[in-house]
């Protein structure tokens, strides 16, 4: 394998050169980086991670925390922080929380020894529902960044990417009600415990309740088991007067289509349907289900880029940054 050494031998040039040169040091000509760089790529040469990580005490790698891959939205969020970590010369390690407390905890302990110079997680089931988030705080104390995204703990000082998830689904409900003329609105969940689930919530019954309109929810379990579909047939079978369904998952809203159908229901004639999803949830159901689009991808890129500047600055505010979701429009409503 080549080194810095054998490299500057060649050129005769010193091992600070081009190491500089290599770096894009603007204390090198143009023509020495250009004469560096192309027989560095000449000779395959490759940067010893070990001796960088020695000499700046850094990794060069971030720990990812997910509840789960199985929901196409952190799935996607993944996808977006690999791609915004390749491009910064990071690697990332994921471990899987399983929405569980220990879980999260062990993955914590586990990463935090030197293996990584921060974190990114949106935080687990259970431990936002026992409000117990120490073990994070306890990270933070020992001075590594985490970063938090859509699931976040508002008493945790960190800096956070999360989505709009109040106006979106208030903007979903006033189009209901002010657009289509909706009266009888549905609010279908299964997250209701969690922070998102609850400003999704908060979202639709001010909407509902700046136009005197009553709101019922639908609370099923987050398992997601067939008794869902049970659950959901045998509620709008006996309300019939449910002219709109707004579900705050990404699931839920297609099972109601389904269910509404199998009632014989004309969607969106008799009732409109709006959920949460990604770009091809609307290939799932028919008709097309209208969506409240999360720009997941997005909020992993910016998620690794703010992490990433904590990492090379210990001094940089603590910031939120929202990322604005879309509601797009498909066959569900009129």
């Amino acid at each position: 394998m080549t080194t810095l050494k054998e490299l500057a031998a060649l050129l005769n040039i010193s091992v600070s050169t081009v190491s500089k040169a290599l770096n894009d040091s603007h204390e090198i000509s143009e023509n020495t980086r250009i004469r560096v760089k192309e027989l560095a790529t000449k000779l395959n040469y490759k940067p010893n991670r070990i001796a960088q990580q020695l000499k700046t005490n850094k990794s060069k790698t971030i720990g990812v925390i997910l509840p789960t891959v199985t929901n196409p939205f952190f799935a996607e969020v993944l996808h977006g922080i690999e791609m915004a970590a390749t491009d910064s010369d990071y690697d990332i390690i994921v471990c899987l929380s399983n929405e569980t407390l220990h879980k999260e905890k062990r993955s914590l302990e586990l990463l935090s020894n030197g293996s990584v110079d921060g974190f990114i997680m949106a935080v687990a089931r259970e431990s936002q529902v026992k409000k117990q988030t120490d073990h994070i705080k306890d990270i933070i104390n020992s001075k590594l960044p985490v970063l938090m995204f859509d699931r976040v703990v508002n008493e945790i000082e960190c800096s956070k990417v999360i989505v709009d998830d109040f106006q979106s689904v208030y903007e979903a409900t006033e189009h209901l009600i002010v657009k289509e003329n909706r009266k009888n609105i549905l609010l279908v969940s299964n997250i209701e415990e969690l922070s998102v689930g609850k400003l999704r919530i908060e979202g639709c019954a001010k909407a509902a309740a700046d136009h005197n309109l009553k709101l019922d929810i639908l609370k099923l379990d987050h398992a997601l088991d067939a008794d869902v579909e049970t659950k959901i047939y045998n509620y709008l079978k006996e309300h019939q007067s449910i002219d709109a369904i707004l579900s705050i998952d990404h699931v839920t809203g297609i099972v109601a289509i389904n269910m509404a159908k199998k009632l014989g229901r004309d969607i969106p004639k008799d009732l409109s349907v709006v959920g949460f999803g990604y770009e091809h949830t609307q290939l799932l159901s028919s008709p097309k289900i209208s969506i409240i689009h999360q720009k997941a991808h997005k909020i992993g890129e910016m998620s690794t880029k703010l992490l990433i500047d904590h990492i090379n600055d210990e001094d940089l505010n603590i910031q939120t940054i929202i990322v604005p979701s879309e509601l797009k429009f498909n066959e569900s409503v009129k």
